[in-house]
């Protein structure tokens, strides 16, 4: 019996080829989502990004359209309650018959001190990262359905955070973090652990139907969510980083076009964590002032 990859192309141009993707990227006007549709984009997809401004939009479309050889539309969309995103769905329809990834990247984060954390902290927040993913998934089925095989599936890859995996204290201390000195993100880590769960019940649910699900759980990138912590706090950041540095474009990049590729199509449920080992290790540097992107 011949040996099962004798007849099989196992190249690189055929197991990381992006050119027939059809990717929609929730946030997709900056930070995470810029770099997981520009990494679309410059690999030959088509890609339609959402966001809720439009000025961001055109923006960052025009320059990934520059970029090429891909194609790059927006269409604006506000997550914040299923309208949002039912309005989102129809948009995408109205350009698209088929959707061949959805990146689920929009959220916030929101910080106060711990006994004064405002209710609509834990509203918006969960409403915006871990239900919008739910009601986008769910109104893009059959965009996701439509020509997924066993060896080609379609993608739903959500964004939580490596917040959703640590239980440490999120207080920030008097040299400050991702939030002011005395408070802290108390909502944003249950809602990502959410995320997760969630990404693995749709995992269960999805692959029979040639979907597969994956999360993925970034620590600190350069963002809008984090750029009050790399403005502010950066050598605090960099502290607890055991290879000396946040996470950059092509760390991001690398991973969600890997779970999009033929070379990913037979996992489903992981959850990937991205943070240099931080979390893990529990590493924090003695040496200040080294903090590098």
């Amino acid at each position: 019996m011949a040996h099962a990859s004798s007849a099989a192309d196992l190249s690189v141009p055929r197991l990381f080829d992006f050119k027939n993707h059809v990717a929609v990227v929730t946030g997709g006007a900056s930070g995470l989502g810029e770099m997981a549709a520009q990494s679309f984009v410059q690999n030959g997809a088509k890609v339609i990004i959402a966001s809720r401004k439009e000025a961001e939009l055109k923006k960052t479309a025009d320059r990934l359209n520059k970029l090429g050889p891909g194609s790059c539309d927006y269409v604006v969309a506000d997550l914040k309650d299923k309208a949002g995103c039912d309005s989102l769905c129809k948009q995408v329809k109205g350009k698209v018959d088929r959707v061949t990834v959805l990146l689920n990247n929009s959220g916030a984060t929101w910080g106060a001190p711990y006994d004064d954390f405002p209710e609509a902290g834990w509203d918006k927040i969960m409403a915006l990262n871990v239900k919008s993913m739910y009601y986008t998934t769910v109104g893009l089925d059959a965009e996701l359905k439509k020509g997924a095989t066993p060896d080609n599936p379609s993608r739903v890859i959500n964004i939580a955070s490596m917040a959703g995996i640590s239980t440490v204290d999120v207080t920030s201390g008097p040299e400050g973090g991702l939030s002011a000195p005395g408070s802290g993100v108390f909502s944003y880590g249950p809602s990502k652990a959410a995320c997760i769960h969630l990404s693995k019940i749709q995992a269960s649910k999805l692959m029979s139907e040639h979907i597969t699900v994956n999360c993925i759980c970034p620590g600190v990138f350069p963002s809008k969510m984090t750029a009050f912590g790399m403005r502010e706090a950066m050598d605090t950041l960099v502290s607890g980083q055991p290879s000396g540095r946040v996470g950059k474009p092509e760390d991001f990049a690398g991973l969600v076009l890997f779970i999009s590729s033929m070379g990913a199509a037979h996992m489903t449920g992981n959850v990937f964590e991205i943070d240099g080992g931080s979390t893990r290790s529990g590493f924090r540097s003695k040496k200040k002032n080294e903090a590098r992107l």
